[in-house]
């Protein structure tokens, strides 16, 4: 009886132990709450799939953000986490973004991500990470799309995204974390006023060179709201790697924002024309005045100023001497306030491409409408070489030299005039279907030797001619192609026949019209000539004269460019091939001959002489074959055709300006 009784004893004193075990656990629980550590092992009877923690909250329990596990929990469904849930803990952060343009917006998880899978920024595969900042902060600020895609193609984004280079300026590097402000904030890091100490961070160097030697600089630090500062030259989201093509390309018309003027000026420059061609070896504004360090011309300091200047050119042109000061890289020739001595040339140059095409506009059009008076009246009938019988007009020599100055001034005229109207659509189809500017420099200079070459093979003939051989006539009489004073009366009739009040004047072997063309030879090759050998070898003539030669060789070269092509392509080709009585082509150029009835009609006056002289049989020749005519109207048809349709692009691009 005794052992059971013991028994009996223990048994009750064990049950009132545990009764008292659970008692003190049910205050613990009531008192203190459910373990963290027995919560979350609850958790996992539901969420087995949920991680328990995330790797920035190791130390947290479920109930740490979702609240204690009650009866309602298990009726209504688990508390969702807030950001006041967040700001228990993180109450600084909580208290940036309330200020800042997120804080009617954008919650903690939407930056962060989702909350069981949260880590620190340090942590590559973070949504605040700065290897997807730009995923994170893309979700939203997808419009404008530059934003994002600029980002992601600027200088920044290759680096971070492609390189892999985690120093890369990222969107919170810029744009601050949790304090983010508009950029019309003046407080915010992004404003204009800011931006040169937010890009400073990394690019202290260039910061502290800008600040000290940039007059962008000077005035930012002397409070100038409008001085250029890092955005305004390299973007904001788009920042490009300044060595690359696409820069360097652009970096003038970036200029050209602020410094209008200067950019216009600069646009009309080789320098200028070459850049808009997409041709990156020739210099641009950062070249010449320096990116960080753009001074006034007046600052000893500057790249520009007279005692820098040749050392600055010397970067890119060898030999380069002291009278390069003279040269004006921003000339204006218009402006008579500038170099004088240019704007005299310019003057000059205008005046005669005006002279020249009114009078040749007044004089062919009352031809024109004369010609066409006059094959309605039958008075003038349509020129055409029949016969069996020629005579020679030209000496095969010439008939070459003429194919070479057609040849040699078609190509001068495809590759140059694409320069002078480098903005017109047609110009840049031109230049691209040439291979380029540098390219289409090639050809321009090749051409230009075989125009000297022909030249001076011509002015060796005539030395020959006139000196060794002492043929007569070449200075003066009716073989002579000098000007001489029947020409002018023979101007004055022909305008009395345009106007139906005489008659039209007989020709002799050369008329006033052929004698300009001939001596417009010679002058443009003279002008054209000296001029572009001074722009090829700039360098060369500025040994002994003065810069400002190059400025005004400039302006001779591309207007006596205009005159001559303007000339040749619209007065030429109707003097010789498009007006009514000859159209669609004289073929007499190619073949050297015409036939002796035409003879006859178009050169009354000579042929009169050789007959008095009883030298006309020395000028009959066999006719031309079928196969020559046939090379000469497809040959001469493409030379006219192209000289056409340059004429054309010619008056568009005028007509546009």
């Amino acid at each position: 009886m005794a052992a059971q009784a013991e028994v009996t004893v223990n048994v009750f004193g064990i049950a009132a132990s545990t009764a008292l075990k659970i008692v003190a656990i049910l205050v613990a629980i009531m008192v203190w709450g459910v373990p963290a550590q027995a919560q979350d092992d609850s958790c996992l009877n539901c969420h087995e799939e949920v991680p328990l923690t995330s790797p920035a909250h190791p130390d947290l329990s479920c109930a740490d953000c979702h609240g204690e596990v009650t009866a309602r929990h298990r009726r209504t469904g688990l508390e969702p986490v807030t950001d006041e849930v967040c700001g228990d803990c993180h109450r600084r952060p909580m208290r940036e973004v309330g200020r800042s343009v997120h804080g009617d917006g954008a919650g903690c998880l939407d930056c962060h991500g989702a909350p069981h899978e949260l880590s620190g920024a340090d942590d590559l595969h973070s949504a605040i990470s700065p290897l997807h900042q730009i995923e994170s902060c893309g979700g939203c600020h997808d419009e404008p799309a530059n934003l994002v895609d600029g980002y992601i193609n600027s200088v920044h984004g290759l680096g971070l995204m492609r390189a892999g280079l985690q120093t890369s300026a990222s969107c919170s590097d810029c744009h601050g974390a949790h304090n983010v402000e508009s950029v019309s904030e003046s407080s915010s890091p992004t404003a204009h006023a800011h931006a040169p100490e937010m890009c400073g961070q990394c690019h202290g160097l260039l910061l502290e060179e800008w600040q000290s030697g940039s007059a962008h600089g000077a005035a930012w630090l002397g409070g100038n709201d409008e001085a250029p500062v890092c955005t305004d030259c390299h973007s904001s989201h788009g920042v490009e790697d300044p060595r690359s093509i696409a820069n360097q390309l652009t970096s003038a018309a970036m200029c050209g924002e602020c410094h209008g003027e200067y950019f216009t000026t600069f646009a009309d420059t080789f320098h200028g024309k070459a850049n808009d061609f997409g041709f990156v070896e020739v210099a641009a504004c950062v070249d010449c005045h320096t990116p960080h360090q753009s001074l006034p011309a007046d600052d000893p300091r500057s790249s520009v100023h007279p005692d820098n200047v040749v050392a600055t050119c010397a970067k890119c042109h060898e030999g380069v001497t002291q009278n390069i000061v003279s040269y004006d890289s921003h000339s204006d020739p218009t402006d008579p306030t500038g170099n004088y001595a240019v704007y005299i040339v310019w003057l000059f140059m205008t005046s005669l491409l005006i002279g020249v095409f009114a009078f040749f506009i007044i004089h062919d059009v009352l031809w024109l409408q004369r010609m066409v008076v006059g094959m309605l009246r039958g008075e003038i009938k349509a020129i055409k070489d029949t016969g069996e019988q020629y005579v020679r007009r030209f000496s095969r020599a010439s008939s070459y030299v003429h194919v070479t100055i057609i040849v040699t001034f078609l190509l001068l005229a495809l590759t140059g005039l694409p320069l002078k109207f480098h903005d017109t659509t047609w110009a840049q189809t031109l230049m691209t279907f040439l291979g380029g500017v540098e390219s289409s420099t090639y050809l321009h200079r090749l051409a230009a030797v075989g125009t000297f070459g022909y030249a001076f093979f011509h002015l060796g003939n005539i030395f020959y001619r006139l000196v060794i051989k002492r043929e007569p006539g070449m200075l003066w009489g009716p073989n002579s192609l000098v000007p001489q004073f029947g020409d002018v009366a023979d101007v004055l009739r022909n305008f009395r026949y345009f106007v139906y009040l005489g008659e039209r004047p007989a020709n002799d072997r050369w008329n006033y019209i052929e004698k300009f063309d001939y001596l417009a030879v010679f002058w443009g090759v003279l002008i054209i000539g000296t001029s572009g050998l001074m722009l090829w070898i700039p360098m060369t003539f500025t040994q002994f004269l003065p810069g400002w030669v190059i400025n005004a060789a400039y302006v001779v070269h591309s207007d006596e460019a205009l005159l001559a092509t303007g000339f040749i392509f619209v007065f030429h080709f109707f003097h010789t091939h498009l007006r009514p009585e000859i159209f669609p082509m004289d073929t007499v150029i190619f073949t050297g001959r015409m036939s002796l009835e035409r003879f006859k009609e178009e050169r009354p006056l000579e042929y009169q002489r050789l007959v008095d002289n009883n030298e006309l049989e020395n000028y009959f020749v066999d006719p031309p074959r079928p196969a020559e005519l046939k090379r000469a109207h497809i040959w001469g048809g493409i030379f006219v055709t192209t000289g056409l349709l340059l004429a054309i692009g010619i008056f568009w691009a005028l007509l546009a300006h």
